[in-house]
């Protein structure tokens, strides 16, 4: 609800395409200690996107007491607000209570859920160690993470897709 001139439009659509870009696709290698994620933009610039810090914007603020570069910085912290917790809810596999849904493996690098991180930040960790509750069922495990190992609860866990333990086909069919 902005009428935004040119330039200050493409800047908003130019942070929200980096966003799109710097999301992890999958693990770079299975190598435990490697914790970089292939993204969107390993194929555009051979490198993830960085991006200066940005200010705090109030979403308490309505949008016509700001000035224009502030708008701007209000649409690009809502889009990331909302585009990361959809995208790690789409992550998630979620099942009926009488199934047991997929968990974290050893090894396995995931998406650490975290609210408070700023735009294109993503808390990403490889399992070391899961925790059975007292009725025998991993809810909890150990996280291995750039700055150190974390505790976390399964419901704040999302598996990356690994398609470093696929073996993809044979292009040329089966070996005689």
């Amino acid at each position: 609800m902005t009428n935004l001139d040119y330039e200050h439009m493409n800047s908003a659509l130019v942070h929200i395409e980096g966003t799109l870009n710097s999301r992890p696709l999958t693990p770079l290698s299975s190598d435990p200690s490697e914790l970089a994620p292939l993204c969107p933009a390993h194929f555009l610039i051979g490198r993830t996107i960085t991006l200066p810090p940005a200010p705090q914007v109030e979403e308490t603020r309505p949008l016509t007491t700001l000035s224009k570069y502030m708008r701007v910085q209000q649409l690009k912290a809502h889009f990331w607000k909302r585009y990361s917790k959809e995208y790690i809810s789409e992550l998630q596999s979620r099942s009926k209570w009488r199934t047991q849904g997929a968990h974290p493996q050893l090894g396995e690098m995931v998406i650490i859920k975290d609210d408070r991180l700023p735009p294109n930040r993503w808390l990403l960790g490889r399992v070391t160690a899961v925790h059975p509750g007292s009725d025998g069922v991993n809810r909890v495990a150990d996280i291995l993470t750039t700055t150190g190992t974390l505790r976390r609860a399964y419901n704040r866990l999302c598996p990356l897709p690994s398609t470093l333990d696929q073996a993809a086909p044979d292009p040329r069919g089966p070996a005689c």
